[in-house]
Order: structure tokens, then C-alpha cells, then sequence
């Protein structure tokens, strides 16, 4: 490789990394809010901060990317309508049940595609990943009964756990779950990786 090669290829990581990052804070941010303040204001509080923080995240996110991805923008969209029922209600119990719905609808989706033949994940991820369409119906199936998993464990946490404990996990559980299932993708990524593309 060029020097000028390696300079570029350094850049590239860079922004990368730049990007990254930013999607971190970005979606991890509100989160973080919610939890600092329903821990110090109460539920109530916490939802109207989660709500302001989100809206916050998008404006952000468009600012600093120049887009919104899909699943956040429907996360938010959520996040805005059951936050604002609890608020608007003082029942608890919709900010609660969103994360149920939102997972249950993503499985929906993906399930649906895949019933219908259309593999939702390849229209998203398609120009990041490289796979063959076993692969996306596989790693489509995978994702779906996850987000079931998902939907399924909060309902779990919110209605046998104290809702500071809710909290908690829906802010430190999540995500790293999510990681550990994502890393686990990795050796479908390599099996059902479609070199056909690269050689043309």
C-alpha cells in the first residue's frame, strides 16, 4: 500500500471512528438522562427529560451525520408518544410497555418481510454488509426472534421489578445484550459472506 494510500485508509478510520461515536452519544445520551433523573426527580420527571433529550439526539444526530437512521427515528417517535401519555395520564405504565411494542413491531417487520420475501435487513444494511440471501433470511430470522426476546424480558423486568430497577436495566442491560447477540452474528456474517460482488 501507498503512502498516500495508508494516509487515506487513515482517514477513513478516523471519520469512522468520528461517526461512531457520535451514534454513541446520540442514542446512549438520552438514556443516561432518563436514568440520572428519574433516580434523583422520579419516573414522571425522568420520562419529561427522556422526551427533551430524545427530540435533542435527533436534531444532533442530523446536525452532526446529516441523518437519522431508521430504527432511532421510530424509537423516537415512540419515546414521544407513551412519554407523553404517562405524562399526560401520570400512568407509568406506558412509558413502560414502549420498549414492548417497539421490539414487537420490529419482530413484526421482519417477520413479515421474510414471509413475504422481502428481507428488510438487506434493504437497510445491504450496502454495509456483503452477504447471500440464505444469509439475510438467516441473520433477518435472528434479529427478529430477538427483538421477541427483547420484548419479551421487559415486560419481565417492569412488571416483577421495582421501576428504578426497570430503569436500570432497560439503560445498563440493553445495550450490552444487544452487543453480545450482535458479536455472535459474526461467524454467519463470514459463512454467508457474498464474495461474488468483490470479484466483478
Amino acid at each position: 500500500m501507498s503512502d498516500e494510500n495508508k494516509v487515506v485508509a487513515a482517514e477513513n478510520t478516523q471519520v469512522f471512528d468520528r461517526k461512531q461515536l457520535i451514534k454513541l452519544v446520540v442514542e446512549f445520551g438520552p438514556l443516561l438522562v432518563f436514568f440520572v433523573t428519574n433516580s434523583r426527580f422520579g419516573i414522571y420527571t425522568g420520562t419529561g427529560a427522556f422526551m427533551v433529550a430524545t427530540v435533542i439526539s435527533l436534531i444532533a444526530s442530523w446536525t452532526l451525520l446529516g441523518r437519522i437512521a431508521v430504527m432511532p427515528l421510530i424509537t423516537s417517535v415512540f419515546v414521544l408518544v407513551f412519554g407523553g401519555l404517562t405524562l399526560w395520564l401520570q400512568d407509568d405504565h406506558f412509558i413502560k410497555i414502549k420498549p414492548t411494542i417497539v421490539n414487537g413491531l420490529f419482530a413484526a417487520i421482519l417477520i413479515g418481510g421474510l414471509a413475504t420475501g422481502r428481507l428488510f435487513l438487506k434493504i437497510v444494511f445491504g450496502e454495509v454488509m456483503r452477504l447471500s440471501e440464505d444469509g439475510w433470511r438467516i441473520l433477518t430470522l435472528r434479529w427478529a426472534l430477538f427483538f421477541v426476546f427483547l420484548a419479551v424480558l421487559n415486560e419481565v423486568m417492569w412488571r416483577f421489578f421495582s421501576t428504578d430497577t426497570w430503569v436500570a436495566f432497560k439503560v445498563f442491560g440493553i445495550m450490552p445484550i444487544t452487543f453480545v447477540f450482535a458479536l455472535c452474528q459474526i461467524g454467519l456474517l463470514k459463512k454467508y459472506e457474498d464474495t461474488t460482488s468483490e470479484s466483478r
